[in-house]
C-alpha cells in the first residue's frame, strides 16, 4: 500500500536500535526524509546507512541523550535547521529500570519521568509550531501494553507511561483544529533487547507469550507497520487513541 508520505519529514526518536529503528525503516520504504537519534554514534551511523539503504530520501542522525534537556534542545534546533519543521514526530524511549515498588530507589523516579513524559513534551513543544502553520501535522508516541494492563515488575514504566497517555488524550482536543492527530501505540512483547533485559531478569518472562492470544512475541516490523499507518493520510481521522500491537494480550476491551 502506498501511504503517500514520501513528502513527509519524520522526527523519530530514540531509533538507532529497537522499536524506534523499525519504525525508522518502515518509513524508509514509504520515501520519507527523517531525523534519527541515539545515544551510540557508532551504532546510529549505521542505523542511518541502513536506512537510508531502505528508501529514506534524506537521513539526518544526531547524537543525542534524550534525558537531557540540552540535548533535546540542541536536537530540535539541528533538525529545524536542516529541514525547517517536522511532519511526523514519533517520540520514544527506552524503558525505566525495574522492581516493585519498594525496590525502586526514589531517586530513579524523577529520572524516568524525566525520561519518558519530559522528553515527550518538549519534542512537541519544539516541532508543534510547524504542524500548526501547516495545518498537517502527526504525533505519535510509543508507549507500552502496560498502560492499559499492568505489567509486574514494571511500576514506573506502568505509573509514567500512563501519564503520557493522558497528555497525548488532551492534546488531541487541542490540535484536532490544526489538521494534526495525536495518537499512542501500545506495543507488546516485541522481539527487542529490552525484552531481552526482560527476560534475563526474569527467568520465568519466556512463558509470557502463554498468555498472548498469538502464541509468540511481536517481530519489530509488525509493530513499525502499524506506526507508518497512523502516520500517513490514510488514518487522517483516526485521532486521540491508544492502539494496542500486542497479539491480543490486552484483556480488557
Amino acid at each position: 500500500m502506498d501511504l503517500a508520505i514520501s513528502d513527509k519529514v519524520a522526527f523519530i526518536a530514540a531509533s538507532s536500535d529497537g522499536l524506534g529503528k523499525a519504525v525508522a525503516l518502515e518509513l524508509a520504504n514509504e520515501g520519507v526524509s527523517m531525523v534519527i537519534c541515539g545515544r551510540d554514534l557508532e551504532k546510529l551511523n549505521k542505523a542511518a546507512a541502513e536506512i537510508t539503504r531502505a528508501g529514506a530520501k534524506t537521513v539526518l542522525p544526531i547524537q543525542a541523550d534524550l534525558t537531557k534537556s540540552k540535548d533535546r534542545e540542541r536536537l530540535i534546533n539541528e533538525t529545524l535547521e536542516k529541514f525547517q519543521r517536522i511532519d511526523i514526530l514519533i517520540t520514544n524511549s527506552g524503558g525505566p529500570p525495574t522492581g516493585l515498588f519498594e525496590s525502586i530507589d526514589p531517586k530513579e523516579i524523577p529520572k524516568a519521568f524525566e525520561q519518558l513524559f519530559i522528553s515527550t513534551t518538549d519534542l512537541i513543544r519544539g516541532f508543534l509550531p510547524g504542524m500548526k502553520t501547516q495545518h498537517w501535522g502527526r504525533i505519535i508516541t510509543i508507549t507500552s501494553q502496560a498502560v492499559k494492563q499492568p505489567v509486574d515488575n514494571l511500576i514506573l514504566s506502568n505509573s509514567i507511561r500512563a501519564s503520557v497517555v493522558g497528555l497525548m488524550k488532551t492534546l488531541a482536543s487541542e490540535l484536532g483544529q490544526y489538521n494534526i492527530t495525536v495518537n499512542n501505540l501500545m506495543p507488546g512483547y516485541t522481539k527487542t533487547s529490552r525484552l531481552e533485559n526482560l527476560i534475563h531478569t526474569n527467568p520465568g518472562f519466556q512463558e509470557a507469550t502463554s498468555e498472548i492470544p498469538l502464541q509468540r512475541f511481536a517481530e519489530p516490523h509488525e509493530f513499525a507497520s502499524a506506526v507508518a499507518f497512523i502516520a500517513s493520510n490514510k488514518a487522517s481521522y483516526i485521532t486521540g487513541v491508544s492502539l494496542p500491537v500486542d497479539g491480543g494480550w490486552i484483556r480488557s476491551t
